[in-house]
Parts: C-alpha cells; structure tokens; sequence
C-alpha cells in the first residue's frame, strides 16, 4: 500500500484533525495547514497578560516552525465528541512545565478542522 503525501492527507475524523496540529505544533508539519484551520480560527493564550492570534498569525507563526521538533512528551485527549463538534485536551509536557491546548473542533463540508484554541501553562 503506498503511503499517502502530508499535503494529500484527508481530515475526515477529529482525531486526524488534532494529529495534524500536533505534528505541526511539536513537529513543525506544515503541509496541511490551509486545511486544518477555520476562517474564523483565533487562539487565545491565558497568562498575565492574555494574548490573542487569528488564523492569519497562527499558520504564519506554524510555518516559521517548519522541520522544528520540540522537545516534549505529548498526549491527547478528545473530550467531547459529537458528529459535527468537538473538544480536545492537547498537553505538551515540557521539563519544568506543561502546556495546555483545549481545541474546538468544527466539521466543514465532510473535514474537520480546529475552529479554536485556547492555551495555559503550569
């Protein structure tokens, strides 16, 4: 069986949908990026001071990252999971500290793609 390209990869399930952002988070996997975020995607990062980015901000930031593997032990966790809708639990454990990303994610026209994401660090 040939393996399929990144750039050729279906999001047809959430749980494809949130292995590409992790590739792309941790991994600097770029190919999908146009496909894995909503129009309207924004992130929010929780600290001190709150910080917000757009979908613009986010795939530009990802594609500044490419090829970069973070070191980091990551684990996933979908939360809810409904046919059109759902939430996933993203920690990235760093040494000395975890991020992490509650994702939404949205079903458009039969890909699912990550409509929101919202940070914290310990």
């Amino acid at each position: 069986m040939a393996s399929v390209k990144p750039e050729e990869r279906n999001l047809i399930t959430a749980d494809l949908a949130i292995d590409e952002y992790v590739g792309a988070m941790t991994e600097g996997q770029v190919a999908n990026l146009d496909k894995l975020f909503t129009a309207d995607f924004d992130q929010k990062i929780c600290g001190k001071q709150d910080l917000k980015h757009s979908r613009l901000e986010m795939i530009e930031f990802l594609k500044k990252q490419k090829g970069i593997k973070m070191n980091c032990r990551t684990t996933t966790q979908i939360v809810e999971e409904l046919p059109d809708y759902a939430i996933a639990k993203v920690t990235m454990q760093f040494d000395g500290f975890a991020k992490t990303d509650l994702i939404t994610l949205v079903k458009e026209n039969g890909t699912w793609k990550i409509s929101k994401s919202v940070n914290s660090y310990k």
